[in-house]
């Protein structure tokens, strides 16, 4: 049977995390600008997809979430003492290279299990304009797979956040925007998932195109 909430120790950590370095970070620093956080469920399974262009992605998505988000990450740093432990309970979890898009797979669909929000990212990997143009049908899979609703989220402004040869992150403005929670895909079958999958990052696209 699935649960509904996260464990209470993610929930502390994450409120205690959010509130001392993200929240104040987003909007005191990056000039933060949040759209839609109203239509973001606070209980049960949840699919987060969004455009991705920065390391500061994960941590200001699941800000503006209002709940935790579990997001993959690369393995080595569940070696590392406390912070295993640390980013575990914040619901990070291990994925080899080169392995990522069967364990990613299986680890959103166990978070999703035990009531989580899950986040990924429509096209899988940083694109500079932070635009979707090659999105992956992962997310409509495992959204299929699982049944779980999927909403939709635009990042604008985090793909200047570092620049190269910058030590420093620039204190750019970023905006949030949240669209529709959509029901998930009918069927695992192709056609289907191609659609979803669409669906979501005209939605994401649209989203962004708004800008601040």
């Amino acid at each position: 049977m699935s649960r509904n909430r996260e464990p209470v120790k993610s929930l502390v950590l994450y409120h205690l995390f959010k509130w001392s370095v993200v929240s104040p970070m987003l909007h005191g620093y990056f000039r933060g600008r949040i759209y839609g956080a109203d239509r973001v469920p606070q209980e049960g399974p949840l699919i987060v997809v969004s455009n991705h262009a920065s390391d500061f992605d994960p941590p200001i998505l699941s800000n503006c979430m209002r709940r935790p988000v579990a997001f993959m990450a690369k393995e080595e740093l569940f070696r590392v003492p406390v912070l295993k432990d640390a980013i575990r309970l914040y619901g990070a979890y291990p994925v080899k290279r080169g392995k990522g898009d069967r364990a990613a797979m299986r680890a959103a669909l166990s978070y999703l299990e035990q009531g989580w929000a899950t986040g990924l990212f429509l096209q899988g990997t940083r694109t500079p304009d932070a635009r979707i143009t090659a999105p992956k049908l992962g997310a409509a899979l495992i959204a299929a797979k699982a049944q779980a609703p999927v909403l939709p989220v635009s990042l604008w402004g985090t793909q200047a956040i570092v620049k190269k040869g910058s030590a420093l992150p620039k204190p750019v403005p970023v905006t949030v925007r949240i669209g529709e929670v959509l029901d998930p895909p009918k069927s695992t079958s192709r056609e289907d998932l191609e659609t979803f999958t669409a669906t979501c990052a005209g939605i994401i696209n649209d989203l962004h195109d708004l800008g601040r």
